[in-house]
């Protein structure tokens, strides 16, 4: 696709098509709520992390979010086993303390609904990679979230994640394989990245299901399964990333 990518620094007036961009995002995963208290605050505090792609109608057709943090500093040193949920906690406790970043950590790369498949994914992670090093940062790491691990849900993170194509060697998830054949490397698990947890009320409202037999629950677009807690009115979903790492 042609497309013009730009830093949401550079083109303020996107904010709002680039929030009211359409993605198939799992209702539940937008749940988080260390997520939901952060992910909005990202345009405002690192609009120069923030990457937007335009068509050539001018219409937002995909988003990056990244965030820049201390990886180096005494107590981290390693990539959390908490994910997705601890980089945006550092990112912006950094902020707050002054604290110099070493590191950008991809938070989203997604594509406007009904335009997957054609690349434009792989185009964004570039693109983050060239705006970390044009930022003066020698990595980016990315807690991916497998595409087609929700086919699989019942499979552990760890071996899922290391499945690899007898062909080719890459690896059999189609997101993973995309960061691999851009250099990424593969670093660990987060088997924490994300979590959910909300009475079966809310659970049912966001996915249909009836939430009404303990244990655990597969759950379209889910991971790994919820589990469930029918005695005590609950369930919760935790959710396994894939630490990727890019030299830029």
């Amino acid at each position: 696709m042609d497309l013009k990518i730009t830093t949401l620094a550079e083109r303020p007036e996107l904010a709002g098509a680039l929030d009211g961009m359409p993605v198939t995002w799992p209702g539940f995963v937008l749940e988080d709520l260390v997520g939901w208290a952060n992910f909005p605050r990202i345009a405002a505090d690192f609009p120069e992390y923030v990457l937007v792609a335009t068509g050539p109608d001018g219409a937002v057709v995909a988003r990056g979010y990244s965030v820049p943090f201390a990886l180096g500093v005494h107590g981290r040193g390693s990539l959390p086993a908490s994910g997705w949920d601890q980089v945006l906690l550092w990112a912006f406790s950094d902020l707050r303390h002054g604290r110099a970043p070493d590191t950008v950590s991809a938070i989203e790369i997604a594509v406007a609904t009904g335009l997957q498949g054609r690349g434009v994914s792989g185009m964004m992670l570039t693109a983050m990679r060239e705006n970390a090093r044009r930022l003066g940062f020698g990595e980016v790491v990315a807690p991916v979230r497998p595409s087609a691990k929700h086919a699989d849900a019942a499979s552990p993170m760890e071996e899922y994640a290391r499945l690899t194509r007898e062909d080719d060697g890459l690896p059999v998830d189609p997101w993973l394989r995309v960061h691999v054949r851009a250099g990424g490397v593969i670093d660990s698990v987060a088997p924490t990245s994300m979590t959910v947890s909300a009475p079966l009320d809310r659970w049912r409202s966001w996915t249909g299901l009836p939430f009404d037999t303990e244990g655990p629950v597969e759950v379209p677009g889910a991971l790994v399964p919820v589990q469930c807690s029918v005695r005590h009115g609950y369930a919760v979903y935790v959710e396994p990333n894939v630490w990727v790492r890019h030299r830029t």
